[in-house]
């Protein structure tokens, strides 16, 4: 497929494993440049290694801990000295431990997973907002989760993903007059590769059920499907607002709209 992303300039955040890896493999077979940001250096310089096989132009790492001061402006001045600015801004760094939420009493347990969920992401927000409103373009992914609606075990950690679909909408209302576009991915259960334990012991039909029952979606996905379609870089549109979600309606004859119709609704347009 074609993204349009070819030379594009794209910081994925926790981009050393997983879903984070997935979307840089991805952007590296349409032709993007890719910082790939995550805490473990050595991990991250072979996942930079990766993308320049798959096809990419250019690609780096850089390991950083993005709860520290300053991670987000750190980010941005490597990306901005190595190619003259930032398209694409992927907020995927995240972290979790589940738990009953009535159990999970620990303070710092609370600080460490916002940090990192919500607090590196609005670094890393801010940090770029500058460099794409002086090119007058860009587009800045969010990565939440469908705990974000409600998971067992989930709460803290669905807390702070519900925290981002806020923050993207804010960022959207606030900067589409600067042609920079944000938008929401939110993933359900995402299997980490097979050569795991974990996963290979979810893999089969029974392992997928028990999942399935703990969360919104009755399907499971792998980490390159996280990738979809991120926002063009090059487009011209201006989205000051944040598209509504169509509400099931009759159509003139008063029937309603076939199945069919309801998975593959009309494109959303800003209001």
């Amino acid at each position: 497929m074609d993204l349009g992303l070819r030379d594009a300039r794209v910081v994925v955040t926790g981009a050393g494993a997983n879903i984070g890896r997935g979307i840089a493999r991805v952007l590296a077979t349409e032709g993007a440049r890719v910082l790939v940001v995550d805490i473990d250096g050595e991990q991250a310089e072979r996942v930079a290694g990766e993308l320049r096989d798959l096809g990419a132009p250019d690609a780096a790492a850089c390991p950083t801990d993005l709860t520290a001061e300053g991670a987000g402006a750190r980010v941005t001045a490597q990306a901005v000295a190595a190619w003259g600015g930032v398209d694409v801004l992927v907020n995927n760094a995240g972290w979790s431990r589940p738990g009953w939420f009535a159990e999970q009493t620990d303070r710092d347990l609370w600080r460490r997973t916002v940090e990192v969920n919500l607090f590196a992401a609005i670094d890393c927000t801010q940090a770029v907002l500058g460099p794409m409103r002086e090119a007058g373009r860009g587009a800045i992914v969010f990565l939440s989760s469908d705990a974000a609606y409600g998971a067992v075990r989930q709460g803290i950690y669905g807390g702070t993903k519900a925290a981002l679909i806020s923050l993207a909408r804010t960022v959207a209302r606030e900067n589409g007059r600067f042609g920079i576009r944000s938008n929401v991915v939110a993933p359900g259960l995402v299997l980490p590769p097979r050569t795991t334990t974990w996963a290979r012991a979810r893999s089969g039909r029974a392992g997928r059920t028990r999942c399935s029952r703990r969360t919104r979606s009755t399907r499971s996905s792998a980490p390159r499907h996280c990738a979809g379609t991120p926002p063009r870089p090059t487009s011209a549109t201006r989205s000051p607002g944040w598209p509504r979600t169509p509400r099931r309606t009759r159509s003139p004859d008063r029937s309603w709209p076939s199945a069919a119709a309801r998975r593959c609704p009309e494109p959303l347009r800003p209001r």
